[in-house]
């Protein structure tokens, strides 16, 4: 009899890597149904295949159907908010390295403090500019794509 190798319950979900991806794919989480449909709009435009949630706990869903390249993130939200998902990705090594981008009406700097001790990438305040969004998306996918050239 061949033997198959044993599987760890850490390898049996293994999602799509983003370099497999002929448009990266962005995760607008956000509870705000215009905030996520005006992002999404911004985004597709651009080229960006895009998924919505409407608070953390259907951003987990997500992720463990698809790894998103980028993730942009509301902090105040229902069941799990923004620091509670960004927690959760961080100590979770299949996630850690998704980047965050932070959307959020709390432009405060204990906020931003906080958001950015959890491990955030990047911060914006709401109402955002189009172009900063999108040339926070852009860079932090130019950064990671350089990360796995090394």
């Amino acid at each position: 009899l061949p033997s198959f190798p044993t599987r760890r319950s850490s390898d049996l979900q293994v999602p799509l890597a983003p370099a497999v991806r002929q448009r990266p794919l962005v995760l607008v989480v956000d509870d705000s149904i215009t905030m996520r449909k005006v992002s999404a709009r911004v985004l597709e435009r651009e080229g960006y295949e895009v998924q919505t949630a409407k608070d953390g706990l259907d951003a987990l869903e997500h992720v463990h159907e698809r790894l998103p390249d980028v993730i942009l993130l509301d902090l105040e939200m229902p069941r799990m908010d923004g620091y509670e998902f960004a927690g959760y990705m961080r100590n979770d090594p299949r996630f850690r390295d998704v980047p965050i981008v932070v959307i959020t009406s709390r432009v405060g700097e204990k906020h931003r403090a906080r958001a950015f001790e959890l491990g955030v990438n990047r911060y914006l305040g709401k109402p955002y500019q189009e172009a900063d969004m999108l040339s926070a998306v852009t860079e932090l996918l130019a950064e990671r794509r350089a990360a796995n050239e090394r």
